[in-house]
């Protein structure tokens, strides 16, 4: 069968390429036409779109790029039309996603959503017409599974987290062999997200020379970014392309929002986790969320608790930061407690597996 996949930032297309891969030891004689990053060209040869393009985040970075969203939507709509698959898959990136899925259904084409947007928190207007024209909505959240029971949306199936599937791999084979010294710097995936955090980040690095301090770099974003972020001279370094071996091996992390978060968590490393955006953006996100959620990390949302300590906009600052890195680096109460909540998180995401669980999803939906 064909399928054609379109995952636009990072986390997608690290799911992407489990999922691509699951669907061929399900279909061996599967035809893949995708929008994503390297992990999935690893899979399936040259991407229509590289995600490098696709990152845009945030109500006003949407406005500032309008033209090129709209431009690759109607791109997105004639490539698929020429190929014509057997099934459009989306994974997550909804803003993009979900319009090209609305247009797949009236199209005829079997339209799959795989990771739910976050309907629980804002937009849950979406809910009514994703029951019209979504075949299949795959969701990975333990808690997601009471909203969709109670808002009743029968094509949508708890296939389990798939970062499992990614993960469990590196921490057996690294045996998690935590430095007492070397602490991850996780800025994020997207340029303006490292804008925003990463100078924070060096500058409680150039605080403790105690430590070493790595940033989980990514080759898409470029060397010579990360390089103007970073001062000649300081006690941080940049490894590419190395994000789970550098969590197996560190004592401590700073993590930008998203699904670093889980990530890190799932390696057993102490976390502060933070957040900077446009204001006018959060402003916005405020007013659509009210007091619906708590917790923006995924760690905390899956827990429903404070497991980790999450610092957004005005209370991400030098001084909190310090404190609150202090306290992870350092006070073993505060690690252990940590530690504690992150074994709750790993049990209620259940086992690996979630990768077939969708490809399998996917077939009985396009053979339905």
């Amino acid at each position: 069968m064909k399928y054609y996949v379109i995952a636009g930032e990072a986390s997608g297309d690290l799911l992407g390429a489990h999922l691509l891969r699951a669907l061929r030891q399900l279909d061996p004689a599967a035809e893949f036409r995708f929008w994503g990053g390297d992990r999935m060209a690893d899979e399936a040869g040259s991407p229509v779109r590289h995600i490098r393009n696709l990152a845009i985040m945030g109500f006003v970075e949407v406005v500032r790029h309008l033209r090129t969203v709209l431009g690759n939507i109607s791109f997105c709509k004639q490539d698929i039309l020429q190929w014509q698959p057997d099934a459009v898959i989306g994974i997550d990136y909804p803003g993009f996603n979900l319009k090209i899925e609305r247009w797949a259904h009236e199209q005829g084409f079997k339209a799959i959503h795989y990771v739910s947007p976050q309907l629980w928190a804002w937009k849950k207007g979406r809910l009514k017409g994703m029951r019209q024209y979504l075949d299949r909505l795959c969701y990975i959240l333990p808690f997601e599974q009471q909203f969709y029971a109670a808002n009743r949306m029968p094509q949508s199936t708890y296939v389990g987290h798939p970062l499992l599937d990614a993960i469990t791999p590196h921490s057996n084979n690294q045996a998690l062999k935590h430095s007492n010294n070397l602490i991850a710097l996780l800025p994020g995936s997207r340029k303006q997200e490292i804008r925003n955090s990463l100078p924070y980040m060096v500058r409680l690095a150039q605080r403790h020379p105690e430590y070493q301090f790595a940033v989980a770099g990514m080759s898409i974003v470029g060397e010579s970014f990360y390089s103007s972020l970073i001062p000649a001279g300081s006690n941080v370094a940049v490894r590419h392309d190395q994000t789970y071996p550098l969590l197996a091996e560190a004592h401590a992390a700073i993590v930008c929002s998203g699904t670093a978060t889980l990530e890190t968590a799932l390696f057993h490393v102490p976390q502060v986790v933070c957040y900077r955006a446009n204001p006018i953006s959060i402003a916005l996100a405020k007013a659509l969320v009210g007091k619906r959620i708590n917790h923006i990390a995924l760690v905390d949302l899956i827990d429903d608790s404070n497991v980790v300590t999450e610092l957004l906009q005005e209370d991400f600052n030098d001084q909190r930061l310090e404190e609150e890195f202090r306290l992870i680096a350092t006070d073993a109460g505060c690690r252990a407690t940590m530690l504690e909540g992150y074994r709750r998180v790993e049990a209620k995401l259940g086992g690996p597996g979630a990768s077939l669980r969708t490809a399998q999803a996917i077939i009985d939906t396009i053979n339905a």
